[in-house]
């Protein structure tokens, strides 16, 4: 158990030196990555509407 305390520092420089080694992408990379994802989840969304209401237009007339 004692090992475990003391080895609590050197996880701790072990994690700060691998944060440096990660790519933060920049503002203008997110807002761009964000804006594509909110278009492709709206065309997705209006596409299954669609669809569900094509499948329900169909189960009205079949159903009378």
């Amino acid at each position: 158990m004692i090992q475990k305390i003391k080895g609590i520092p050197k996880f701790f420089r072990q994690v700060r030196e691998e944060v440096k080694k990660v790519h933060w992408s920049s503002r203008k990379e997110v807002i761009s990555a964000s804006f594509i994802v909110v278009v492709v989840a709206g065309i997705l969304t209006v596409y299954i509407w669609a669809v569900d209401m094509g499948f329900s237009t169909l189960m009205k007339l079949f159903m009378g």
